[in-house]
């Protein structure tokens, strides 16, 4: 949590500054049609990447496979579709860089960690119904 709060402040702080600049370089309407650009095509790809991982992860279930590696992937799809749809340039990089699955595979071992630490903590209740 520690981490998360200076990241609420300083990213969009930065994402204001580069639109701005490139606002001032480029345009107002080209910033403005970049950011429209990368949403649209970051909603198209999520949309894509989200239906194929669905299909591996009914295709894992059905042949008893582990579905962690489909999970994974349809949690950076979710946050890369999310990070595109943001206004900026830092967040679409990354959200481009998690809907990819050649770049997506260098933090699917940092969100396993991350959900290994969380669900080790004892605090976490799952209630299926």
């Amino acid at each position: 949590m520690r981490v998360i709060i200076p990241f609420l402040i300083i990213i969009p702080a930065v994402e204001l500054g580069l639109l701005m600049y490139f606002g001032k370089t480029l345009g107002i309407w080209l910033t403005i049609s970049l950011i429209l650009g990368t949403g649209f095509l970051g909603a198209y790809l999520a949309k894509k990447q989200g239906l194929r991982t669905i299909e591996k992860l009914k295709a894992d279930i059905q042949t008893g496979q582990y579905i962690g590696d489909a999970v994974i992937d349809g949690v950076c799809i979710l946050v890369g579709g999310l990070l595109l749809l943001t206004p900026g340039f830092i967040t679409d990089i990354t959200g481009f860089l998690l809907l990819f699955p050649i770049t997506r595979k260098y933090f699917k071992p940092l969100l396993y960690k991350f959900f290994r630490r969380w669900f080790q903590g004892g605090s976490n209740i799952i209630i299926m119904k």
